[in-house]
């Protein structure tokens, strides 16, 4: 990993903040995996085949839609990337409860013209927020984040309990 162009963004751990008395079950993670199974498939069967579902813009405002992630589970981390185009580190607030990574930001663009008797001034802003389940425990202490060219990246060590190990057949 080239780290002389990349810019650590900190990564707060909230696993204190989010003892739930539902064992292994976060209420949050269950939404989002309902969203994730709604607005995740095409719902083919409710348009013509040639129309194109509506759902494919929803989350769009402003040009902006949420992050695309990915998500990879290697041996001994998970790997996340996101693409949050114009997006500066300091408008970046990336947290961790149990094994659900959060990523928010915000931007905000001032725009002033004037020639002759036209004026403008535009004044916009956006914020989003991301959550994905991480695929394992992972040990929160040693969390990497880097953001270069719009690109964020996080490497989150796996926790000695989840490493993947190889089991033999006797």
């Amino acid at each position: 990993m080239d780290t002389e162009n990349k810019t650590n963004v900190p990564v707060t751990d909230n696993k204190s903040l989010a003892k739930s008395s539902w064992s292994g079950m976060h209420p949050i993670a269950e939404m989002e995996r309902a969203f994730d199974r709604v607005f995740g498939r095409r719902f083919s069967s409710l348009w013509h085949r040639d129309a194109s579902p509506m759902f494919d813009n929803f989350f769009e405002v402003e040009n902006r839609r949420l992050p695309s992630l990915d998500v990879i589970d290697r041996d001994n981390e998970v790997f996340v990337r996101a693409e949050i185009p114009g997006i500066d580190k300091k408008d970046l607030n990336i947290s961790l409860t149990d094994n659900l990574l959060t990523i928010k930001g915000q931007s905000s663009s001032e725009k002033k013209e004037e020639k002759g008797d036209y004026y403008r001034h535009e004044i916009s802003s956006s914020s989003f927020a991301r959550s994905v389940t991480i695929p394992a425990m992972v040990d929160s202490s040693k969390t990497i984040a880097s953001l270069k060219d719009g690109v964020l990246e996080i490497t989150l060590p796996k926790a000695e309990a989840s490493k993947r190990r190889n089991i033999a057949i006797q």
